[in-house]
């Protein structure tokens, strides 16, 4: 017998029984988005590496350390898509949908990215992300903040998240900003963390959110990003708050918040909990005016974000916030014994079917005898159970169980639909 061949680390199952809870989130995301006039777009897995490089900046992390990256059979260097926005931008600007327009996307769908597995980060991940492209001014940014707590209200999460915000100013004073922070801590070098120290000479800015205690010291006296911000970015940022606050969503300001791709400016913010541990951030974005233009496009203003859905499912799992509804179960389960019995099954089970009430109906296949069928009709935790004999077929009838009472009454197949139907709402 050969050796059995297993997942690869960090790339998980999503097995039946989970499977429904994603379900249920993509679906709600998908109700919500639709209701601000997003249109889902979907592009490949696979992407040329030169559009990372490009897009999410040869210095950052997932770049340098994380990428899937192999060459086709034609030499072609080629990376699994380590996240969506840089994809989103390639093909909305090669469909043609971003010059002299405005768009609202949306996408759903695996990310790659070679990191340690732990819980809530995987190496393989999926992520919705929603993006909007031709607009310029704050009101588009607080649009995709509201549309989120819209969201979390939806899921039951509102209160158990946090809108973190920053701006990080237009790329002149990020430079600025930049060139201080450097001169000040080159001078500490040795009391930074590895990763600070590496940071230091290609990306000094990801250094803020270190989470070493040595280095946070060390920033204590540091050049505040706050001092350099231009005035353009900081009537950006007053206006965002001034909308959010009229429409009643919470926020901290949190001067650390950079984020770690190269693409954001101006506007940067995460929702964050409390309920994951280390990984607090359930959902980040942020304004990234100059991604289009990096990427070969035409100068389009840009805003949005991404959520990684285990990490939803994760929370909504932890604080048990998943409803009924939104878990596999069988409403009406169907037994028979004899031929006759089995094809009149078949004829009720679709009769039901076509009631279009959307119920899940689950007929037995398999044989066996009653008491094995009943087993797993209890199995099932079907609110009813039918039971067809080749008695109830020459009667025109069907035995309808009631499966939380024990009650098992006689019914007309022509009635069987309303009668269901008013034992269910009743």
């Amino acid at each position: 017998m050969g050796r059995k061949v297993q997942a690869i680390r960090g790339m998980n199952d999503i097995l039946p029984g989970q499977s429904s809870v994603w379900q249920y989130l993509e679906r709600t995301v998908s109700e919500v988005v639709n209701g601000y006039g997003y249109q889902q777009i979907r592009f490949p897995i696979v992407e040329q590496t030169e559009l990372f490089k490009r897009g999410v900046g040869e210095t950052t992390d997932i770049v340098e350390k994380e990428m899937y990256t192999f060459e086709d059979r034609n030499g072609e260097s080629l990376t699994l898509r380590p996240e969506g926005t840089a994809s989103c931008v390639r093909a909305a600007d090669q469909a043609g949908l971003l010059f002299n327009q405005t768009q609202r996307l949306w996408y759903v769908g695996p990310m790659f990215r070679y990191e340690r597995p732990q819980k809530g980060r995987y190496r393989q991940f999926h992520q919705i992300g929603v993006e909007s492209f031709g607009m310029a001014t704050p009101d588009i940014d607080a649009e995709l903040i509201i549309l989120t707590a819209r969201l979390w209200k939806k899921l039951g999460l509102l209160e158990h998240v946090e809108l973190q915000l920053n701006t990080i100013g237009v790329a002149a004073a990020r430079e600025t900003f930049k060139a201080a922070l450097v001169d000040y801590l080159t001078e500490f070098k040795d009391q930074l963390d590895e990763d600070s120290q590496r940071r230091l000479s290609t990306n000094p800015l990801r250094i803020l959110d270190s989470k070493d205690e040595a280095t946070q010291k060390v920033l204590l006296n540091a050049p505040s990003l706050e001092d350099f911000i231009d005035d353009e970015s900081r009537e950006h940022f007053e206006r965002l708050q001034a909308i959010l606050k009229a429409n009643d969503v919470p926020f901290v300001i949190n001067r650390s918040l950079v984020r770690g791709l190269d693409y954001y400016g101006k506007t940067v913010f995460e929702w964050v909990t409390s309920h994951l541990g280390a990984q607090a951030t359930v959902c980040a974005g942020g304004r990234y005016d100059g991604l289009v233009e990096q990427l070969g496009g035409r100068a389009t203003p840009a805003v949005g974000f991404a959520m990684g859905v285990e990490r939803l499912v994760l929370l909504l799992e932890t604080l048990e916030l998943i409803p009924e509804e939104a878990k596999d179960a069988t409403d009406i389960f169907v037994v028979s014994f004899g031929d006759e019995a089995e094809l009149a099954s078949f004829v009720v089970a679709e009769q039901l079917r076509n009631a279009n009430q959307g119920w899940t109906v689950l007929r037995h296949c398999g044989g066996g005898n009653f008491k094995n069928q009943m087993k797993k009709a209890d199995k099932s935790g079907a609110r009813f159970t039918l039971i067809l004999g080749e008695s109830e077929v020459s009667e025109g009838i069907v035995q309808v169980k009631d499966m939380q009472s024990g009650e098992q009454v006689s019914c007309a197949t022509d009635a069987l639909v309303t009668t269901l139907l008013e034992k269910l709402n009743g």
